[in-house]
């Protein structure tokens, strides 16, 4: 190793498997940025259910072995590289992405993957915004192209993504149900923009969002986990109606006929497949969120970076989401 070369503590996976095969280093090297890379030293990193998919090997996305977890960190510019103009060295910021991996106490990312972040948010909530908001964002303006005055059902509203759904759906002037598995689950689906929310723990639960809606039906459903509820999905839309995929943790069986009495479509959505122009767009209506206030991120469990593996195991295996999981490094 290069003398002189700066050390740090970061996650590091050196083969795809269960949470035990992150393991925490306290000799890995700093990242040097370059071109237009931003070194930014992390206060707080986001854990998403991606994250876990990826390291156990079942994703598209396979990193380069070893590797450091985590996309959505918030954080202190440390260093720039040569063609950024944008920020300098001090600047408070969060990312959507990140190229040497959140889990650490630095990360390098490109700078347009990096966006201020405004004095009102502290880190953690920053370190809430990049995958859970742009995902939301994505799914609600630019898969389902939702329209105010439409009702949207979020099957799974209380983790990190569905709030972020709750708080844009309700701001764009939609009429929004929320479901959540936990009494505390679903008061803060209620807190964050939803009228009426309902426990997917109950058998009959689908029988009373039926109810609430009435013949119409649902216009847009945001679904966390298509494996489980696709099927119910499609027979509580109302015609052309549709239900965009955020999650899936395996296969379902449907019925095709389901779609064709209603005209209606089925969208799923992965945020790295986006393009550069629709990252703008997310991120400019985001940040008039910021700007006015209804981006409110809710912070639920925090971990200390040597609790990755806990915290990996909870965000899969927990009862039900209470907001957006943490790693926190300051």
């Amino acid at each position: 190793m290069a003398t002189g070369q700066r050390l740090m503590r970061a996650i590091r996976v050196f083969k795809f498997g269960g949470p035990e095969v992150m393991k925490l280093q306290s000799d890995v090297a700093i990242p040097i940025p370059k071109d237009n890379q931003v070194l930014i030293k992390v206060h707080a990193c986001g854990v998403n259910p991606v994250d876990t998919y990826i390291r156990s090997g079942t994703h598209n996305m396979k990193p380069l072995l070893p590797y450091t977890p985590g996309l959505d960190v918030a954080g202190i510019v440390e260093a720039v590289g040569e063609h950024v103009s944008s920020f300098k060295k001090g600047d408070r910021v969060f990312t959507v992405s990140t190229l040497s991996g959140g889990y650490a106490e630095y990360a390098l990312a490109a700078d347009d993957t990096v966006y201020m972040l405004p004095e009102k948010l502290d880190f953690k909530q920053g370190a809430a915004i990049g995958i859970p908001y742009f995902t939301a964002c994505l799914a609600l303006l630019h898969s389902a192209c939702v329209k105010a005055g439409e009702i949207v059902l979020i099957h799974g509203a209380s983790g990190g993504v569905g709030i972020a759904a709750c708080q844009i759906a309700r701001a764009y002037g939609l009429k929004v149900l929320g479901t959540a598995g936990t009494e505390e689950g679903q008061n803060i689906v209620l807190q964050n923009g939803a009228h009426e929310v309902f426990n997917h723990r109950e058998v009959n639960y689908i029988d009373k969002i039926k109810k609430s809606v009435g013949e119409k039906g649902i216009d847009v459903i945001i679904e966390m986990l298509a494996n489980v509820n696709l099927s119910n999905d499609l027979n509580l839309l109302s015609h052309g109606g549709r239900v965009i995929i955020v999650g899936s943790r395996g296969p379902i069986e449907i019925n095709p006929r389901d779609t064709m009495t209603k005209g209606s479509s089925i969208k799923g959505v992965a945020l790295y497949s986006s393009t550069k122009e629709e990252f703008q767009q997310l991120a400019a209506a985001l940040q008039a969120g910021m700007e006015v206030g209804w981006l409110r991120p809710v912070i639920g469990p925090v971990y200390p970076l040597e609790k990755a593996a806990q915290a990996h195991e909870d965000i899969i295996h927990s009862r039900g989401a209470t907001g957006k999981m943490i790693l926190l490094l300051k």
